[in-house]
């Protein structure tokens, strides 16, 4: 089980309590009536996927209910740190992992039939 550590409740809890609600830290535009269908895309629905570090937005949803800020690590899953929303993007520098090339099937044996 993944235990997920809410900044509000100051508690690990169950990852059943918690919900993800997409990337942290995403600047909306100053005037978003100026702004053209594909720039207004580019903020709404296009998002990056990366290997690793990522900064997302949590709920406790079964819990105070309160919205927070994560890092965590997409390849092995494991939460960083946690904090509340509204605090700036942290420095993470040398807790952040790097891995090597995920080895998937079609590498490993050849196409699958």
């Amino acid at each position: 089980m993944l235990l997920i550590h809410c900044p509000y409740c100051q508690e690990e809890r169950s990852e059943l309590e918690f919900r993800g609600a997409g990337d942290a830290h995403i600047a909306r535009p100053t005037n978003m009536a100026s702004i053209s269908d594909e720039e207004f895309e580019a903020y709404f629905f296009l998002r990056d996927n990366p290997k690793g570090l990522i900064f997302e937005r949590w709920r406790h949803i079964h819990g105070c209910g309160r919205f927070f800020n994560a890092a965590r690590d997409t390849v092995s899953d494991k939460f960083i740190m946690t904090y509340k929303a509204g605090e700036p993007k942290p420095e993470i520098g040398a807790a952040a992992e790097k891995h090597a090339p995920v080895e998937t099937y079609e590498a490993l044996e050849g196409e699958a039939q």
